[in-house]
């Protein structure tokens, strides 16, 4: 399921337009993002935790060429 769909149920089940789900969950999801840009975890009970992991530098490989390739450490989102 993608955003518009997502956003469409949403209007559907809450009995708003779809203009103003689309409204709620860009809302929800700029929480979540701004939460995790914080460093915090978001716990949604009964459904699960957004939490930013760190990824350490390391080396991969190319799957075109087979060379080495030096990967940046980064952050990302895990569920």
């Amino acid at each position: 399921m993608r955003k518009p769909e997502l956003a469409a149920a949403i209007a559907e089940k809450a009995d708003l337009t779809k203009e103003q789900a689309n409204k709620v969950l860009n809302a929800l999801l700029d929480e979540i993002t701004g939460a995790l840009n914080r460093k915090d975890s978001v716990t949604l009970v009964g459904f699960g935790t957004f939490v930013q992991r760190h990824r350490g530098a390391r080396t991969g490989k190319n799957p075109q060429t087979g060379q080495p390739v030096k990967i940046k450490a980064s952050n990302t989102v895990a569920f």
